[in-house]
């Protein structure tokens, strides 16, 4: 059945933007369905990293509902900020397929793939906004997740801080993220910048990255461990809510 779904969704949308040509809409018309897509994509997600498919499954559909929303009002002609921007053919024409590809996996019993193929589509978007100059929050969370994975490297109890090398990469790698989480608290719009939420997670991340320097300074790579693991938390529902 998804194979048909998905040959008919690839051959549809081929056809659509063939015959009906959309107007050209705004940016911010494109942001707002994007996030749409966007917000049930990092839900799918989170309950793919706490292995509840079934609810997975439904933020999966949810998702591809938002997206036709998209493709009807963009897939015929792109928002002039895209004008020139090599990648939106492919960004439109792929990220069917990539919905496709999560919903065959998890059918088949395969999350983690399918978890993989929903973050793929995370990047997609943030390669297409970038490509044209457009910055958003959820774009600095995503790299601010990153900045994150490359700390977590460090997540080893017997990791020995005395090694000066060390001690420097660790301090570098919690300054970078440092720096893109105020980044993000910067683009984040006022009424979210000034949300709850936002600011237990922003400033609760940044007061545990007060501790790393005390971490180093001391040698204590336990300390380090329960720090870094709290940042990860921190990181993982910044994400979920505003990724």
């Amino acid at each position: 059945m998804w194979t048909c779904w998905a040959r008919g969704a690839i051959l549809g949308f081929a056809l659509w933007a063939a015959i009906v040509p959309a107007q050209a809409g705004d940016l911010a018309d494109f942001n707002a369905l994007m996030e749409a897509v966007a917000s049930h994509n990092r839900v799918a997600i989170g309950y793919l990293r706490t292995e509840n498919t079934d609810l997975a499954s439904l933020e999966l559909d949810r998702t591809r509902e938002a997206w036709g929303k998209l493709l009807q009002r963009f897939g015929g002609r792109r928002p002039d900020m895209f004008e020139g921007n090599r990648l939106y053919h492919n960004f439109m024409t792929g990220v069917s397929g990539r919905l496709v590809a999560a919903a065959l996996l998890l059918n088949a019993g395969r999350p983690d793939a399918a978890m993989d193929s929903l973050n793929r589509l995370r990047d997609d978007v943030s390669a297409l906004r970038k490509e044209s100059g457009i910055v958003v929050l959820a774009d600095c969370v995503r790299d601010a997740n990153q900045a994150m994975d490359a700390l977590m490297a460090y997540n080893d109890r017997a990791l020995d801080l005395g090694q000066a090398d060390t001690a420097t990469d660790v301090a570098g790698k919690a300054a970078v993220y440092g720096y893109v989480l105020n980044r993000c608290d910067g683009i984040a719009a006022e009424p979210v910048r000034s949300e709850g939420e936002f600011r237990r997670l922003v400033d609760g991340a940044q007061a545990s990255l007060a501790l790393i320097p005390k971490a180093i300074a001391t040698r204590d790579a336990d300390l380090l461990h329960r720090v870094l693991i709290e940042l990860r938390s921190f990181d993982n529902l910044l994400a979920f809510r505003f990724g």
